[in-house]
């Protein structure tokens, strides 16, 4: 390995791991729904491991499209701009919609019982109906298990802008080993950020006393949500 590869695949690592840890819509979605949504550590990191994937893959597909068709590197470059936009609207609006559903479903009678049924029913993660502090409730996995689906789908249109300048580099020498590992040392570091950030947050955040605002809670985490969305929309993070 030479010394110019092993500084582009260190190059690479480092901007996997910067543009992960100053763009928190790439860890705090997570957190917010782990909280929310009472997910287990497991099912947190799995669900941020998927979109951490889906969130790579789909500009290594677009580079290495664009390399085998021969698609110049500005005209790719304006294709993940346009992703960054359609992401950020798409984060923007889930977190809204969680937001108002939140509220709806904190003010409307007998919320705070219900909230403690949901929670229970969340732990044991199972379908059967539960009595918590006397209130009979039955839970939709169906309903609840939209919410990983949807986090997927907005990382997997939203774009890992420094992935593409740096897979087209080696391509120009024609060494798809390069590409390749190029492509691995980013996205490792991408992912394993996301996941590592997420992980630590968690178990902070299990720390801090929170039962005042349980009410709440679906309310701020799509409050949370919103706000990276209109980071990432308006802000540029």
């Amino acid at each position: 390995m030479t010394t110019e590869f092993s500084l582009l695949l260190g190059t690479a690592a480092t901007l996997g791991f910067v543009h992960t840890l100053l763009g928190p819509d790439h860890y705090v979605p997570f957190i917010a729904m782990a909280k929310a949504r009472r997910w287990s550590m497991r099912r947190t990191l799995i669900i941020t491991f998927l979109s951490g994937i889906g969130h790579v893959s789909s500009s290594v597909i677009i580079g290495l499209v664009g390399l085998a068709f021969g698609v110049e590197l500005l005209k790719l470059t304006r294709l993940e701009s346009l992703r960054g936009e359609l992401a950020g609207w798409l984060l923007l609006g889930f977190g809204l919609a969680y937001m108002l559903w939140g509220l709806r479903r904190a003010f409307r009678p007998k919320a705070r019982a219900l909230v403690h049924a949901y929670q229970s029913a969340s732990e044991a993660d199972h379908t059967q109906d539960h009595h918590v502090h006397g209130v009979h409730t039955h839970v939709h996995p169906e309903k609840a298990n939209i919410t990983p689906w949807v986090l997927f789908t907005i990382f997997v249109f939203g774009p890992c802008e420094p992935l593409i300048p740096l897979i087209m580099y080696p391509a120009a020498r024609a060494d798809a080993w390069a590409v390749f590992l190029t492509a691995l040392a980013f996205s490792a570091a991408t992912i394993g950020t996301m996941t590592a950030l997420v992980y630590l947050a968690v178990r902070g955040i299990e720390r801090v006393p929170l039962r005042n605002l349980e009410r709440f809670s679906h309310a701020l985490a799509g409050f949370v949500v919103l706000m990276c969305g209109v980071g990432v929309k308006f802000l540029g993070l």
